[in-house]
């Protein structure tokens, strides 16, 4: 598998900086890079550990990005969101950090991690789950690609 003319040479920094742009909210699949180092023979625990630091460090600036923000502020910007602001509200007093276990969704993760940012929900429980719940996200890649590598 191909990525582009030398991706091997950002090696373990560069799959951290992939996995740390797809928490954020620009689109990118960091599981393909993953995948295709893996396939490559680089050595699984390495690849574990970067994808999972670099995307739990993308989905806790997103996070960061949600506590500097006011929801007030945001309903004023987005007219009509109201309600749906309210009832992300309700689901992050609710769930509270339970939530951040979602936080490698596709579409909806790096949402996740900006509203319980945005609703002041706890840091300390939203980053170990959200650490969580990425770390069982590229484990499952790994072990999916493993007997293929």
């Amino acid at each position: 598998m191909e990525l582009g003319p030398g991706w091997q040479e950002w090696g373990l920094a560069g799959l951290f900086l992939a996995s740390f742009v797809a928490a954020t909210l620009l689109p990118l699949g960091s599981e393909a890079v993953l995948a295709a180092m893996a396939l490559a023979g680089w050595e699984p625990l390495g690849l574990f550990a970067a994808a999972t630091l670099g995307n739990w460090a993308g989905g806790m600036s997103t996070y960061a990005l949600g506590r500097w923000g006011s929801p007030e502020r945001l309903a004023k910007r987005m007219p009509g969101e109201g309600p749906v602001l309210e009832l992300w509200r309700r689901r992050a007093g609710r769930w509270g950090p339970w939530l951040a276990l979602l936080c490698w969704a596709p579409v909806v993760g790096d949402l996740i991690a900006l509203l319980l940012g945005l609703f002041r929900v706890s840091w300390r429980p939203v980053a170990l789950l959200m650490g969580l719940g990425k770390a069982a996200r590229y484990a499952l890649v790994l072990w999916v690609v493993g007997p293929w590598a």
